[in-house]
């Protein structure tokens, strides 16, 4: 019961200070450290906790150095169904500059606790902890099984944390629940595309560039085809509120000999988002097709290479059933509209909904993630938002274990 969490609540902040003070940067994506801390503060919160460790080779596949994803289990009354899994992520992206706290002090000031990882997504390992304590400490009533998965790629797309878990059959959940923030359940996000474009030509000396082909001038041209096509695309607009348009952007340029030398090589990388309206294999396939098309000319050559497809989220069947009590217990707590939209980002609680797992986003954090810093400086998570979001989610699964 509620009682529970306000009586607990200092160990739980405690809980997540613990959790932001060990770094989990992802990139390097050397994560093993974090994970077997957060196992031992969970062992001593009276979880049995499995660790899945993932194969050192499938790991370097994916750009990362270590991964071991954390599975909990806990059954109530006959404990057959439903299974409901809640999946945080404890990876984050590096600090930057900018902070005016130390990003892995855990510093408490005026009712906010600021670290990297404060918002997304260590503070949700918090929540749903401290929710499956409370369900333990008042079971009567309830029949099902409640699982959490501590994952630790969310930042290198998930294939290594859910996909993994799913793949592996470690878990075959009925439901999902992923790490959000307090005042919307997310139903639907975007999808991203990301591609390496190369574009090959022949070095020349400076005085006599008409001898090679110059790589620079194509990309130039495929630049020009990118950015007429961002254009286009702002005339396209989701269904769905908080969407959106597409989005594209090249982010990364790199290339070239010397000043005196015409290039012979240049390397661009970039980021096509997805609505949920769109499929991305057809993008893919569509946007390659633009970008060898933009130069022709003789000696000029044009490769892409994908690097990532993560498909969009879209709301699936049978979801009502998780937004439903999550909008109800929520605006009792926060006394405050609970919105339900999607999100212009990506998460990997994607992984759930394409293995058929009815699934929304919903946890600790403010309305936004300007609000709360996330990826920024200064990260930060209200307290308050936190006990909100504990309680929220231990209302929601008792309701959804009740066997009455």
């Amino acid at each position: 019961m509620s009682n529970f969490i306000d009586q607990n609540f200092e160990r739980e902040v405690g809980f997540l200070k613990a959790l932001i003070r060990v770094p989990s940067d992802n990139p390097p994506g050397d994560c093993a450290c974090h994970a077997e801390k957060a196992a031992e503060l969970l062992q001593q919160l009276g979880f049995i906790v499995d660790r899945h460790r993932v194969p050192e080779a499938l790991v370097r596949q994916y750009g990362m150095r270590s991964v071991i994803n954390l599975v909990i289990r806990e059954r109530f009354g006959a404990g057959k169904r439903p299974v409901i899994a809640l999946n945080a992520h404890g990876d984050a992206v590096p600090p930057g500059q900018g902070w005016h706290h130390d990003p892995y002090g855990a510093e408490e000031k005026g009712g906010a606790i600021y670290g990297r990882g404060a918002a997304v997504s260590k503070s949700d390992f918090a929540t749903y902890a401290f929710a499956l304590l409370a369900l333990k400490a008042y079971p009567g009533g309830l029949d099902g099984t409640i699982e959490l998965h501590l994952t630790f790629d969310e930042e290198a797309g998930g294939y290594l944390g859910p996909k993994f878990l799913l793949d592996q059959n470690i878990s075959k959940p009925d439901y999902a629940i992923s790490a959000g923030f307090s005042y919307a359940v997310v139903t639907a996000h975007n999808g991203v595309l990301h591609l390496e474009v190369t574009v090959h030509g022949h070095q020349a000396h400076a005085a006599m560039p008409a001898t090679g082909a110059d790589a620079l001038e194509a990309a130039n041209h495929v630049l020009s085809a990118l950015y007429g096509e961002r254009k286009k695309l702002k005339k396209k607009k989701s269904k769905i509120r908080g969407i959106g348009s597409p989005q594209l952007n090249v982010g990364l340029i790199s290339g070239g000999i010397n000043t005196n030398v015409v290039p012979d090589c240049i390397v661009m990388r970039l980021d096509r988002r997805l609505i949920p309206e769109e499929n991305g294999a057809k993008v893919e396939r569509a946007l390659i097709a633009l970008i060898k098309r933009a130069d022709k000319r003789k000696g000029i050559r044009i490769e892409c290479k994908r690097i990532i497809l993560a498909e969009p989220l879209k709301p699936r069947a049978g979801i009502g059933k998780l937004v439903e009590p999550l909008i109800r217990h929520g605006k009792r707590e926060l006394k405050t509209k609970i919105d339900v939209k999607g999100v212009p980002l990506y998460t990997d609680a994607r992984h759930y909904s394409a293995a058929g797992i009815p699934t929304v986003l919903y946890g600790a954090g403010p309305r936004t993630i300007l609000d709360a810093n996330a990826h920024g400086a200064d990260e930060h998570l209200k307290l308050s938002d936190l006990k909100a979001a504990t309680k929220v989610i231990e209302a929601t699964l008792r309701e959804l274990l009740s066997s009455k």
